[in-house]
């Protein structure tokens, strides 16, 4: 899924790196699956849709362009039309992504991943959360009755973990860096906190021994994947230490964990801060290729 809309105008050296949203589509389209890619113009969410997981005023407020300078400064973005717009694509783009999942077995959003956004406001560059709302909005229409949230990116998903708390349908995990964003972190069905340089091989052994209880007894109906890539070494904002072949390896894990079970897992992009876009677009495109390869392989 991949809207043109995903890349607006963001104030001159903004610390969200808006660029990358272009960048990993023009990688995509001169990559080696290029040609087995199944491109889709996702449709905006509506208010309705938004609904599932925040707050009639909250949505109100935000598609009307009328937050205060405070609930502004704690997104940490302008809300502008163009960032409206680009947040209800985006939502719609990791709700179509899901869909599809559940139609075909696998499928990715280009964006998404806003997993700070709560149900009453914005925070962390996030202004709507579109993993719950894309999560409420396949339990509410009955495709899926267990839904496991899998959040690699390198801050804890504090907002997904709110807004489903008490939704006994909902798991929640997040792994983490300890002492990154938020500071007052929420509590996760699971939570994984990592120490500052944790680098490959420990990440990638705590991930495979959670994988199990996340995606056997009881079996999810859906996994929507959060595969940030600020776990990086290089990476401005995440004190890990993965490499590119440390993040590959990740995507490959949990993906194919998945798909050896049958479950429909739906990725989206989560965070990544590289001043390099790149370089930031080549690691975002290790999810999506990866799906595609395991989607062959499991001939989906």
């Amino acid at each position: 899924m991949h809207h043109s809309c995903y890349t607006v105008p963001f104030p001159p050296r903004h610390r969200f790196p808006i660029g990358k949203f272009a960048a990993l589509k023009a990688h995509l389209d001169r990559g080696p699956f290029a040609d087995r890619f199944r491109h889709v113009v996702p449709e905006p969410a509506d208010a309705a849709l938004l609904e599932r997981a925040h707050t009639p005023d909250y949505v109100a407020d935000v598609l009307a362009c009328r937050l205060d300078p405070t609930a502004i400064r704690r997104i940490g973005v302008p809300v502008t039309p163009p960032v409206v717009m680009r947040a209800t694509a985006s939502v719609g783009g990791t709700v179509a992504a899901v869909e599809a999942a559940l139609d075909r077995g696998i499928a990715s959003n280009t964006a998404g991943g806003s997993h700070h956004a709560h149900a009453g406001f914005g925070a962390g560059f996030c202004v709507f959360n579109d993993v719950a709302v894309a999560a409420c909005h396949a339990h509410a229409t009955g495709r899926a009755g267990r839904v496991v949230i899998i959040d690699l990116d390198v801050h804890q998903g504090d907002g997904t973990a709110r807004i489903l708390e008490d939704q006994p349908w909902a798991v929640t995990f997040s792994m983490h860096g300890a002492r990154n964003f938020p500071v007052r972190k929420a509590r996760s069905t699971i939570d994984i906190e990592l120490p500052d340089g944790t680098g490959d091989a420990a990440y990638l052994d705590q991930l495979e021994d959670a994988l199990p209880g996340l995606l056997d007894a009881p079996r999810p109906d859906l996994v929507i994947y959060l595969a940030g890539v600020d776990p990086h070494r290089d990476d401005r904002l995440g004190r890990l230490a993965l490499t590119d072949r440390g993040l590959a390896a990740r995507e490959h894990l949990v993906l194919d964990r998945c798909l050896a079970r049958g479950i429909p897992v739906a990725t989206v992009l989560g965070g990544g801060y590289d001043e390099d876009v790149e370089a930031l677009a080549r690691r975002h495109a290790l999810a999506i290729e990866t799906a595609v390869r395991l989607a062959e392989a499991y001939r989906l």
